[in-house]
């Protein structure tokens, strides 16, 4: 009877995700207006961006490539479209504000501010409260099978799956450091890395629950049961990065992800 009720009750509320969903503020005609025109100008309001025309060494952007500045140096600041949308955001929502419109979202995120050039503060802080979470608990095991647990006659734990869980406990916090990157600069590099690494913990996360659920000892049994997950996850990785990063199937992906290491 549970189990009706909350299907129900998801079924009652899906419709008001897929409209939350549609609602896009990069399709306001104002907002696009306000991107183009900083686009063209540099300028949103009374705000200019000397980084649209030029660098910070006085560099024009569109010159040859030995007067533009090196990669390093353009990291710390970021680029003119970036500048313009996030200001042009900015801008709307407060418009929208006054007219006692609710927030929408902006190319997939919710209106931000940006703190010390850092673009989410609040999800990074987490990412990295996670990361130092999963790092204690590796660090735990690590001690508890080396330390804490007797070693077979071969010198290895005795414990079998000792080395699978390792490799679970740094591929989450590989997954964790990505996220924690992607959230402070969102750019496509950082996407697609935060992706990939989500897609390739999930996919490891489901051979580990398989070896161990059904205790399967063998090597050529796990090489059997390893390969076709491996093939899966490596083509999705693929797909993501090489041709078209499906954001629908990647923020489910990041939700399996979050209640995994919840």
């Amino acid at each position: 009877m549970e189990i009706c009720r909350l299907l129900l009750f998801f079924a009652a509320i899906s419709p008001i995700f897929r409209l939350i969903h549609a609602t896009s503020g990069e399709d306001d005609p104002i907002y696009q207006a306000c991107v183009g025109h900083c686009k063209e100008t540099g300028c949103v309001g009374e705000k200019c961006f000397q980084h649209c025309n030029f660098s910070s060494g006085e560099n024009p952007i569109d010159g040859p490539w030995y007067l533009q500045e090196p990669l390093y140096q353009r990291w710390k600041q970021w680029d003119c479209l970036s500048d313009c949308r996030y200001h042009c955001m900015i801008a709307r929502e407060e418009g929208r504000q006054k007219l006692g419109l609710q927030p929408i979202k902006y190319h997939r995120k919710w209106p931000f501010q940006r703190v010390y050039g850092i673009q989410e503060p609040v999800s990074v802080a987490f990412s990295v409260l996670n990361l130092a979470i999963q790092f204690h608990g590796w660090v735990s095991f690590f001690i508890l099978v080396n330390y804490n647990l007797p070693f077979s006659p071969k010198k290895k734990p005795y414990y079998e799956y000792t080395g699978l869980w390792h490799i679970y406990a740094i591929l989450s916090m590989n997954s964790w450091i990505w996220s924690a990157v992607s959230h402070s600069r969102d750019v496509e590099l950082t996407e697609k890395l935060d992706y990939s690494s989500v897609v390739a913990f999930i996919g490891y996360s489901l051979l580990v629950a398989i070896l161990r659920a059904f205790n399967v000892r063998d090597e050529a049994s796990r090489v059997m049961i390893a390969a076709p997950i491996v093939a899966f996850v490596t083509t999705h990785i693929l797909y993501l990065n090489f041709y078209q990063l499906d954001y629908g199937m990647s923020h489910s992906s990041m939700t399996f992800f979050l209640l995994n290491n919840a």
